[in-house]
């Protein structure tokens, strides 16, 4: 069944385009057989340029200078049904309507290239994404998990937000961070976050002493990212999270990022109070200068983490997101269904399009049951629908 939508696709397009292609040569007909039989004085010919001017709404430029070609035809054969093609009138029309159309030909096959080469641009950012963040599981251990990633620049899916999951035998690490700047000049940094969280998050170490070796990698590469003086002005934000399976709560230690949002049956939002050391490649913090605070996440409570680019997006009145009390209203929705009300809100708050990368993650812990053990890092970019 697979190969048969391959095969359709291409056919109905093709279908498609041959059925608009009879509006430009119909117009073509009807624009010529009226200019023949008007006065000598009522010059329709140059009308006929609305036919290869609509055609690159729908075709290429092979078939817009195929009309461009007919229309030229039937300005020729007006003049010769008014006059002959000796009047100065009739050839001032004739060139004329051959340059514009010349020029729409141009124009669609620039248009044509242009496009190729945006497809060419996602194609490399969706191999991008994949090898730099890769998808997270719907369930990890005693969670269930949704994700969005939305980048802010044009024709790009990733950027300097980004967010990975571990999973031990008995509890599961999450990282959400945001390094300086964004889009693709942040991929690097994004990308190094990344390998040293999944490198190190499987350690039996806590959350500061994990968070010292996420400073120490970002510190110790800063200056192979970029030789400039902006090497010393890098860092990134970062949230820890760990969640065993067991007990029901969660372990946070946080570089600079923002809370996350708990949300509880009944329309409860709370915002745990962290205690933040500075971020990541500011000051070479010790893992004794990280906190490690502890909140209670019990079965049926949801985790949202976000990045600044959410709460900082901006309405036509220069107003922040109100993350916190918009989401109050979807407290018992699904992570999927969370994170779908958030993004169209999100989007329609800051008029369709954000000013700086945004990624969520809506974490809901299930009633405990057996599960088989599940080892390794997981990550993801986008989640766009």
């Amino acid at each position: 069944m697979g190969s048969r939508w391959i095969v359709a696709g291409p056919r109905q397009a093709w279908q498609s385009t041959r059925l608009l292609l009879l509006l430009p040569v119909l117009l073509i007909v009807v624009i010529t057989v009226a200019a023949i039989r008007s006065p000598p004085d009522v010059h329709l010919g140059p009308t006929l340029v609305i036919a290869p001017a609509l055609t690159p709404s729908f075709a290429g430029p092979r078939t817009t200078a195929l009309v461009g070609a007919l229309a030229v035809a039937a300005q020729v054969v007006i003049g010769v049904f008014h006059g002959g093609l000796i009047s100065a009138n009739h050839i001032v029309q004739i060139v004329t309507l051959t340059l514009l159309s010349v020029i729409v030909v141009v124009y669609c096959a620039l248009r044509d290239r242009r496009r190729a080469q945006l497809a060419q641009v996602r194609s490399v950012a969706e191999a991008a994404q994949h090898v730099l963040m890769w998808p997270l599981p719907e369930q990890i251990g005693p969670l269930r998990i949704a994700s969005l990633y939305l980048a802010a620049e044009d024709e790009a899916q990733i950027g300097g937000d980004l967010y990975a999951v571990t999973r031990s035998a008995d509890q599961v690490r999450v990282l959400i961070g945001d390094v300086r700047g964004k889009g693709l000049a942040a991929i690097g940094e994004a990308a190094l976050l990344l390998s040293a969280f999944r490198e190190s998050a499987h350690r039996d170490i806590s959350l500061p002493e994990l968070a010292a070796l996420l400073e120490q990698s970002v510190t110790r590469n800063a200056a192979d990212l970029d030789s400039s003086e902006e090497a010393d002005e890098r860092f990134a934000t970062a949230l820890l999270i760990e969640i065993p399976d067991r007990d029901p709560i969660t372990r946070m230690t946080s570089c600079g990022h923002p809370p996350p949002l708990l949300l509880s049956p009944g329309h409860a939002v709370t915002d745990p109070s962290l205690h933040p050391s500075p971020p990541l490649g500011v000051r070479g913090t010790a893992a004794s200068e990280h906190t490690l605070d502890v909140f209670s996440f019990e079965p049926g409570d949801t985790l949202l983490l976000y990045t600044d680019g959410v709460t900082e997006a901006r309405d036509a009145r220069r107003r922040f997101y109100p993350l916190a009390d918009r989401v109050a209203q979807w407290t018992d929705s699904s992570p999927e269904a969370l994170i779908h009300h958030v993004r169209r809100d999100l989007l329609a708050h800051a008029g369709g399009r954000l000013g700086d990368d945004a990624a969520l993650i809506a974490l809901h812990r299930t009633p405990a049951v057996h599960r088989r053990p599940h080892h390794g890092v997981l990550g993801h970019g986008s989640a766009q629908a």
